[in-house]
């Protein structure tokens, strides 16, 4: 069995983060996105995995290189123009050939793994998508369900037949291939997904399994903190014999790796602090991560994002905001909430 992991959308609703960046390497607890559902495909015993990338394609490539950091082989396969899910399979039939694989969306992650997804997909062989109970179900592609299998799928409909969205873990065969050439695209130009599934649910049983996981669509900054938030969340404290720190009080969950320094802080977890970054009389927690080689100083920060190399300095509230890499920030005041991109920079006049 084989792994795709979609990583070729242009983030569009994650700007500005994603004008100088890939939004599948925009970091969650201090781990790019697309780490997750490689890791959770490996944690499957899925390792031969093809990565679909678009035009962020060179950063992908060189943020996770070959695979064999993940116990895992990659092979990259190009998706010029973002033509629809159902087109993202199309492109990858060179590499996925007669084998069945399960597609993983590389801005998504279903909290605690989908080893029972593949393993049932692997007893049966039947397709197979994961749905979820959500609030706002017009949002999604609905699916209605009837023993435990797909009857219809529905994108974004404005009465929903359900509360069960489809959210980004399928499992296929090679049939799906002669489905997806039949199909022509939807009015916005795309194949889409819905249409595949509806098209193998009308030759043969397409099983539906049903989550109360916790779910992570990271398409907005809003999506991006609460993913932070549902992650740290599921984290054990652990501080590094190799970090320093000195005159600082930790509460909670608190996670420090070496080569940071902590100095005069009050840290009030969930916090991870990655290496490299100092982090010195500040004010830090609860569901903050601060990335590598960043720097905060007299600050006070709650519910944040800080990535690399970011500095955040005399700041002393600020609180449900991203701070992107090498991005700098002097004197916002108390109550800031920061959206700021890579290599911004706000500095407050006397």
């Amino acid at each position: 069995m084989k792994g795709l992991v979609l990583a070729g959308g242009k983030g569009s609703r994650l700007r500005p983060f994603t004008y100088s960046g890939a939004k599948q390497l925009v970091p969650i607890a201090n781990t790019p996105v697309l780490h997750f559902p490689i890791r959770q495909l490996v944690e499957a015993g899925i390792t031969d995995i093809g990565i679909v990338v678009g035009e962020n394609g060179d950063q992908i490539r060189a943020a996770m290189a070959d695979g064999s950091a993940f116990g895992a082989r990659f092979t990259y396969i190009s998706q010029p123009d973002p033509l629809g899910l159902a087109h993202a399979i199309a492109t990858a039939r060179p590499f996925l050939a007669e084998d069945p694989f399960i597609m993983y969306l590389g801005d998504n992650v279903i909290v605690g793994g989908i080893r029972h997804f593949v393993d049932a997909f692997a007893a049966s062989g039947e397709p197979a998508v994961i749905v979820k109970p959500v609030d706002d179900p017009s949002a999604f592609g609905v699916a209605r369900i009837q023993d435990g299998r797909i009857v219809h799928v529905e994108e974004k409909p404005a009465d929903p037949a359900s509360n069960l969205a489809v959210i980004g873990v399928y499992a296929f065969g090679p049939a799906v291939f002669d489905v997806i050439a039949a199909q022509r695209p939807s009015a916005r130009g795309e194949l889409e997904i819905a249409d595949t599934i509806n098209g193998l649910a009308a030759i043969g049983p397409v099983r539906a399994e049903t989550t109360s996981a916790a779910w992570i669509d990271t398409g907005k900054m809003d999506d991006m903190l609460a993913a932070n938030r549902t992650i740290l969340a599921t984290l054990p404290g652990e501080i590094d014999a190799g970090a320093t720190i000195a005159n600082t009080t930790c509460a909670g969950e608190v996670i420090i790796a070496a080569g940071a320094v902590v100095d005069s802080c009050a840290l009030t977890g969930p916090v991870t602090i990655a290496s490299g970054a100092r982090v010195l009389d500040s004010r830090i927690g609860p569901d903050v991560a601060i990335g590598p080689r960043s720097l905060v100083e007299r600050s006070s920060l709650v519910d944040a994002i800080v990535m690399e190399d970011a500095v955040v300095v005399d700041c002393p509230g600020v609180a449900h905001s991203m701070v992107g890499r090498f991005a700098h920030v002097c004197g916002a005041p108390a109550g800031a909430r920061l959206t700021l991109g890579d290599h911004s920079r706000i500095e407050a006049r006397e």
